[in-house]
């Protein structure tokens, strides 16, 4: 590596070549081009942070600089040919023990009611306004560490109420429904992905996205529901869970109860259509281009090259792709972790939910900051 650049880049990232990455002559760059350019336009006003493996923001720069020059899109050979002018590819090398992991997730699609009604009962809640923030580097005491906020009593920082409270009316009386749904697991996997598209009864659509939450750790209910027996390891998807969960609706509060935590929603504008909800990079999601890292490592707009062969998309081809870190996620920690959103509705769900595969990670990286292997 050159001069001054944090050692745990070396530590982390090998350099390597292009011809390296499986199908990159064929990679479809130019809507990872369009991504890319997103993120350019967001940091002219308001820059990324430097994540913890040392990538430097500032490194971007010209990058950024002559994709906001763009005026349009760049066709494929152009795109790539943008992304190998600046950028190296460096495989990640996870640690030692563990492979790199993609999952997937999606923008669900709902009708919903800005009333409640005898069918719409189940409230989607904005940020309460005795929730706060917790100082990492100064958590309270007698307050779990990993608890990301807590509400003020008495003077002191406590646990904020949990799922089980919530769903029992510890919010109700408050004005702080968005919106009212008619199914409970509907509800509970909005929580899950941080976003939704609403069909409200009164014709008009509302995009909600992700605000806050109660702090408490999230728990994956599949992996309860393998701990339980009721469904084998090899068949958790989505769709798995949800047809579990219509099966034995007495037992819905036991297991998504199980996961404490809960998300807390803003009414965000609908923005392109064709495209996701705006994320923690504050850009809206590509569909198939846009990933969700671990944000206290990464740096958003790092272009990512993912290599899932046992992950086959429609056509039944292995799953290249080439993809923006744009979004993050509290399940998403290490190097070569990520979380590709894959869109829109319900076919979106259905191939999101079974993503759960061991992937390849090569992070394309300033050319300043790499030594050419």
């Amino acid at each position: 590596m050159r001069g001054g650049v944090a050692v745990s880049l070396s530590a982390v990232f090998s350099p390597i070549g292009y011809s390296a990455l499986p199908g990159w002559e064929g990679e479809a760059a130019a809507a990872a081009f369009a991504a890319f350019a997103r993120c350019a336009r967001h940091a002219a006003h308001r820059p990324y942070r430097t994540g913890a493996l040392g990538v430097e923001a500032s490194a971007f720069e010209p990058a950024f600089a002559e994709a906001r020059a763009v005026d349009g899109t760049l066709d494929e050979p152009a795109a790539r040919a943008f992304f190998e002018r600046h950028f190296l590819p460096c495989h990640i090398r996870p640690p030692e023990g563990q492979g790199g992991f993609v999952t997937g997730y999606y923008e669900p699609e709902v009708e919903a009611s800005p009333e409640p009604t005898a069918r719409f009962r189940v409230p989607i809640h904005r940020r309460p306004d005795d929730l706060v923030k917790v100082d990492p580097q100064d958590p309270p005491d007698g307050l779990d560490p990993s608890f990301a906020f807590a509400r003020r009593v008495e003077g002191r920082l406590v646990a904020y109420h949990d799922r089980q409270a919530i769903d029992g009316g510890a919010l109700s009386g408050r004005g702080l429904e968005l919106c009212w749904l008619a199914d409970r697991v509907d509800a509970f996997f909005i929580h899950v992905q941080g976003a939704a598209r609403l069909r409200m009864t009164d014709g008009s659509r509302r995009r909600i996205t992700y605000a806050a939450k109660s702090g408490h750790p999230f728990t994956g209910i599949g992996r309860e529901l393998v701990a339980l027996g009721e469904i084998a390891p090899g068949d958790v998807t989505m769709q798995s869970i949800r047809d579990w969960l219509a099966r034995n609706p007495h037992r819905q509060d036991e297991i998504l109860w199980r996961n404490r935590s809960y998300i807390f929603f803003r009414e965000t504008p609908m923005g392109n259509p064709a495209l996701g909800p705006v994320a923690a990079a504050k850009v809206q999601l590509s569909p198939l281009h846009s990933i969700a890292v671990d944000r206290h490592l990464h740096t958003f707009a790092t272009p990512f090259f993912i290599d899932a062969p046992n992950l086959r998309d429609d056509a039944g081809r292995p799953f290249r792709r080439l993809m923006i870190a744009q979004d993050t996620g509290s399940a998403i920690l290490g190097p070569a972790r990520g979380d590709l959103f894959i869109g829109t509705g319900e076919a979106a769900g259905r191939f999101a939910g079974r993503i759960r595969h061991a992937a390849s990670f090569h992070a394309l990286l300033p050319r300043r900051l790499v030594d050419a292997p």
